[in-house]
């Protein structure tokens, strides 16, 4: 089988690792890339329309078929109301809540179970805050390989459900996502199954920077000022950051192209990586009881911390946070004044970047990126 020239690289001391079973980087524990040969500009993009269209970026083989369910290619939406009620010049929201299973966490569980897929894996195990769980269930059964979820019993219910309908192994714990993350390695290290978590394993952000291509590409390819992202386990914004990156260094962009300010969107009740943002720290540390309806942002300790902190501080942006009132009236906000059934952390995502116009971190003449990262009607029972 010919592959794709791709390789694995640590994202933080850049030692070489091997593709087999890759986890994160032997040496320093960090998560690991993959990087790959520059893709000229005005290579013919995939003749699909789904992720895979930027199939020359990924890690494909070049005979191979992806386990996909027609992921990415999502709405880039124009909301000019909006934009004015919170201050800024244009803004678009990105919405991942038309994926398949209603989250953009369909992107990497496409790319990850179709590397596992290939690796022969007897199964794969993840925990959940709950849009990973309903991606890997999914994507597991697309691909005929048996999946175990484990996920916090306050996970909403209709995530619960879509896992077991998938057919997915589901444990349901009392605690949070870490607590979970610690029984699926626990199982993955006596069954055998490949372990899936965010960031621990090198190719679920390589679907998330599709992300990343789409926004560009839709804009014209052209970058935006700002990219507001609510953040649990950070690889939506740390794959976004890839891709722009990868465009540079392929030319598909111009050489003094700037990345975008990535604004850090997290619930005050759950906020690891914006209390370590506002201390100067390198890393976070774990959030104590973490708490917040919106399930997606309860991840109290990241293992992409340094990175996501690392992204913020190279490209001046930064991290806000939002009560559990300001999460929901900014929900309802963004759905009745766009038609986008929003997610609640979509909602965090508006409430943190108002707040931001409002203290002059962002600039009334900005363009704007916002993701509604899932949809609503995940969280109505």
């Amino acid at each position: 089988m010919s592959v794709s020239p791709w390789s694995l690289r640590c994202s933080s001391c850049h030692a070489p690792a091997a593709l087999e079973g890759a986890s994160v980087c032997p040496s320093c524990h960090q998560p690991l890339f993959a990087t790959y040969e520059p893709v000229p500009a005005g290579t013919a993009l995939a003749g699909r329309w789904d992720m895979w269209r930027y199939a020359p970026f990924l890690p494909l083989a070049a005979d191979e078929t992806p386990v996909s369910l027609g992921e990415g290619l999502t709405p880039l939406i124009e909301a000019p109301a909006l934009a004015a009620q919170v201050g800024v010049r244009r803004l678009w929201i990105k919405d991942e809540s038309q994926n398949p299973t209603g989250s953009f966490k369909a992107r990497g569980m496409s790319a990850a179970v179709t590397r596992a897929r290939a690796a022969g894996v007897p199964g794969i195990v993840v925990p959940t805050a709950g849009n990973a769980g309903a991606a890997l269930a999914a994507y597991g059964a697309a691909a005929g390989v048996p999946v175990r979820v484990y996920a916090p019993a306050t996970t909403p219910r209709p995530i619960l459900d879509t896992i077991e309908a998938m057919g997915a192994e589901l444990i349901r714990i009392d605690g949070h996502i870490g607590d979970a993350g610690r029984m699926a390695n626990a199982f993955a290290a006596e069954s055998g199954y490949f372990a899936i978590s965010t960031l621990r394993e090198p190719y679920r952000v390589e679907g998330m920077k599709t992300m990343g291509f789409e926004i560009v590409e839709q804009l014209g390819w052209r970058v935006p000022d700002v990219v507001v992202y609510p953040t649990g386990g950070g690889e939506g914004t740390v794959g976004i950051w890839k891709a722009i990156n990868e465009l540079v260094a392929s030319g598909w962009l111009p050489g003094e192209t700037r990345q975008p300010r990535y604004l850090v969107a997290q619930a005050a009740g759950c906020a690891p990586i914006a209390r370590a943002f506002a201390a100067g720290a390198e890393k976070a540390d774990p959030w104590v009881d973490p708490v917040t309806h919106a399930a997606g942002l309860r991840v109290p300790s990241p293992l992409g911390d340094r990175l996501l902190l690392r992204v913020m501080r190279e490209t001046d942006g930064f991290a806000g946070t939002a009560t559990e009132e300001a999460i929901r009236s900014w929900t309802r906000t963004l759905a009745v004044g766009t038609g986008v059934d929003a997610a609640p952390e979509g909602g965090c995502g508006l409430s943190v970047l108002r707040d931001a116009v409002a203290d002059g971190q962002i600039a009334g003449d900005a363009e704007v990126v916002l993701f509604n990262t899932g949809s609503g009607a995940s969280y109505r029972a």
